[in-house]
């Protein structure tokens, strides 16, 4: 079997897993795992690998996701146990007399949060800062939680072109630049799309206000369970403690930012502390504790564990006798440089650019930059094109898909805090994103940044 087949059947697949979380046909960690493991099988029956080279992709996904999941888990159990506590509801109100019943202002308040949160250039960190702080709030003014991250992810992925941020420096690297350099080159469309998500925020805020005024109340809210679960556990509310449980959270989101530690030990850490401080040393109400929020830990977890499944097949390679086989998503990328019609080489990085948001549901940051990228430089030199335009309009592109796309495992911490399924997400931010995209790919063109 050769790559071109094994790079066809690549893309096979991930067409199958979205057709599949589209129309529901499953929760999507099964999907991350049937279906890759389909095209382990072919793979195999090809004589591309062998079962041992199958068995060494898998843990090496696992290898890249375990940390993630344990994040999942202890961030999702830490922040529930902040809500028990009663902690977003002083900070909830405080936000409310601020914005008033204002949904403008609240849509306009995530993107500037979720713009200052990212300054780190962490995804995980990010949402663990904007989705708790803002999901009650959208609940409670019946906004749409897809709107929610929506308007989160596009503040994410402007300011994801930082110099520290992932995919810049991914391409710094693969240009041999330094990536404070780079970032120069960027900063023009860094201020536009700044500007760009403010304007996408009013929007968003004047839609949900339409839809709120039209009567059109999401499916997504149940205020009759949402009201008796409030008052079923009013009494784990530590109102007296939220001075402390606010500095606690405070600690540990720093703790995640600082980055000396795995990211998942300040949410270990911080469980730890609030239960001991706000329930005391009772087994049994602990268990409660965990047990009322088990569920959706359980079910972002399981999630991640099928995504180690489609990174460590897709992405993952394997070296046979000091030879190195050529990833799935590595024969994905040479696929795509053999079918690019000539007459759009000239024009290099206007199609790239453009494809860069579907490419992004494919292909995580890793496989994007250190497998495309080359291969788009290379096919760009026989036409004449030089390489920073390339990498820009792969870098400006991509980034504003990144936390869109099933192959980061932020994506999936961000659609569990939410407690929004991955299709939902898709579907409501996917046409926004890729005009997003577009938008800043005119703007660059429009400033010079990159050729006609």
């Amino acid at each position: 079997m050769n790559e071109i087949v094994v790079g066809i059947l690549g893309f096979l697949t991930i067409i199958c897993i979205v057709w599949t979380l589209f129309n529901s046909k499953t929760q999507p960690s099964f999907a991350f795992i049937i279906f890759p493991s389909i095209l382990a099988l072919i793979l195999v029956i090809g004589g591309y690998y062998s079962f041992d080279n199958i068995a060494k992709l898998i843990k090496a996904g696992f290898s890249s996701t375990g940390p993630t999941a344990a994040l999942f888990v202890f961030s999702v159990l830490y922040f529930g146990f902040m809500t028990d506590a009663g902690m977003f509801d002083v900070v909830i109100d405080k936000l409310m007399k601020l914005v008033g019943d204002n949904v403008v202002g609240v849509t306009v308040m995530t993107a500037i949060i979720a713009i200052i949160g990212h300054l780190d250039g962490g995804g995980a960190s990010t949402f663990c800062i904007v989705i708790p702080a803002m999901l009650p709030i959208y609940k409670r003014m019946n906004m749409r939680k897809t709107t929610l991250l929506r308007v989160a992810v596009l503040g994410m992925g402007v300011l994801n072109l930082l110099p520290w941020a992932g995919p810049t420096m991914r391409a710094a690297s693969v240009l041999g630049m330094e990536a404070g350099s780079l970032w120069k080159q960027l900063l023009p469309i860094q201020i536009f799309g700044i500007v760009l998500v403010l304007a996408h925020a009013v929007l968003a805020g004047f839609q949900e206000k339409k839809r709120i005024e039209n009567g059109l109340n999401t499916p997504e809210i149940d205020d009759a369970i949402v009201e008796t679960v409030e008052e079923k556990n009013n009494d784990l509310a530590r109102p007296h403690l939220f001075l402390f449980n606010l500095l606690l959270t405070v600690a540990v989101i720093a703790l995640l930012i600082w980055d000396v530690f795995p990211s998942y030990y300040p949410f270990m850490l911080g469980c730890a502390i609030a239960l001991f401080v706000n329930y005391g040393f009772n087994a049994k109400a602990h268990k409660k504790l965990v047990n009322l929020h088990a569920d959706s830990a359980l079910m972002m977890c399981s999630t991640l564990m099928g995504a180690a499944v489609l990174m460590g097949i897709l992405v993952k390679s394997v070296t046979v006798n000091d030879v190195e086989i050529a990833s799935v998503v590595t024969c994905m990328s040479n696929v795509i440089s053999m079918i690019l019609p000539d007459f759009l080489g000239r024009h290099l990085p206007l199609v790239i650019g453009i494809l860069s948001v579907p490419l992004a549901l494919a292909f995580d940051t890793d496989s994007y930059f250190y497998g495309m990228l080359p291969v788009m430089i290379g096919i760009g030199a026989e036409f004449g094109v030089d390489a920073l335009p390339i990498a820009i309009a792969m870098v400006v592109c991509r980034n504003c898909a990144t936390f869109i796309s099933p192959m980061v495992p932020a994506t999936l911490l961000g659609v569990g805090l939410a407690e929004v399924d991955i299709k939902d997400h898709i579907k409501a931010s996917f046409m926004y994103v890729w005009l997003f995209s577009i938008i800043c790919l005119i703007f660059s063109v429009i400033i010079g940044i990159l050729p006609l």
